[in-house]
């Protein structure tokens, strides 16, 4: 069995539209997928709670259901992963240069997919984001096969 997690900030959003299309599409049933953040997301305000929505919203469009709930990154979810994708571009990738717990030949993917700001053109990067990571698993699971 071969383990992937998606990390970004908070797992609201960018890892968690990453690790619902590739459970999605994937057909082998030896790639295990899942998604965290490097700080859980428990508490919102109004403004991010539409956010969130519109978020989700958009990726239902998609075909991508997202699940509800935030999970933050563990030591007993890090050390079992094979491959670790940073799906966003304010988690930097030497947070996991700790070999220590990580197992010696875990491959580190960087994919810059950028947060939303809480400004007027969110809806339109939120889009263009779906689409990004879509296409960036689409060429992952051809990768994988």
């Amino acid at each position: 069995m071969k383990n992937i997690l998606f990390i970004c900030k908070h797992n609201v959003f960018r890892s968690k539209v990453a690790e619902a299309y590739f459970n999605k599409i994937n057909k082998n049933k030896k790639i295990n997928a899942d998604s965290a953040g490097i700080i859980k997301a428990d508490i919102f305000g109004e403004k991010e709670k539409k956010l969130i929505h519109f978020q989700r919203k958009t990726a239902k469009k998609f075909g991508i259901n997202i699940v509800d709930g935030s999970k933050s990154l563990s030591v007993k979810l890090l050390k079992k992963q094979d491959i670790i994708i940073i799906v966003a571009d304010d988690v930097p990738a030497y947070v996991f240069n700790n070999k220590f717990y990580l197992k010696p030949d875990l491959k580190i993917i960087k994919w810059n997919i950028p947060d939303v700001k809480g400004e007027k053109n969110d809806k339109a990067i939120i889009k263009k984001d779906t689409i990004k990571i879509i296409k960036k698993i689409d060429k992952l699971v051809k990768e994988l096969r």
